[in-house]
């Protein structure tokens, strides 16, 4: 049953989302609201329990040698983006969402080496305000403000 690294992430995977979503189940519902609190997390719980049923089917492919290794020159990026992620959630509640996220977005799009720095700050601060607008507006959800007054 458990030949393949696929079959083995994909049961760890689907115990893990009927996990998750249990506890999704157990969020408190409120009654004024459109959208309740627990639509997402037990949305995800779905989504992971389905792909992971999807990878238990899907054939390993043949392992190169040190096919799963990260090189050493990686390795600085890899750890940069996980630096940034940190400082993102640690400044998330304090600064608020949408400019620690244009922060992030752009910061992180030149770390990575994306060249064309006006396109880069037009998707930088679109995104954040268009999913800002999109859960105060229509789910009605409140995301951190931080600094900014509203």
């Amino acid at each position: 049953m458990f030949h393949t690294l696929n079959k083995k992430v994909s049961i760890f995977l689907i115990l893990s989302g009927i996990f998750y979503l249990v506890l999704s189940f157990g969020l408190p519902s409120y009654e004024y609201v459109p959208v309740d609190a627990d639509i997402v997390p037990i949305g995800l719980g779905i989504v992971l329990i389905i792909l992971s049923i999807i990878l238990y089917f899907v054939k390993d492919q043949e392992k190169k040698e040190n096919d799963d290794r990260i090189s050493k020159s990686e390795l600085p990026v890899i750890l940069g983006v996980i630096g940034f992620i940190i400082l993102y959630i640690f400044f998330l509640e304090i600064i608020g969402f949408i400019i620690t996220t244009v922060l992030f977005l752009f910061i992180c799009s030149l770390f990575l080496g994306y060249k064309k720095h006006f396109i880069n700050a037009i998707i930088s601060l679109s995104i954040p305000i268009l999913i800002y607008l999109l859960f105060d507006s229509f789910l009605q959800i409140q995301l951190p403000t931080g600094i900014l007054p509203f």
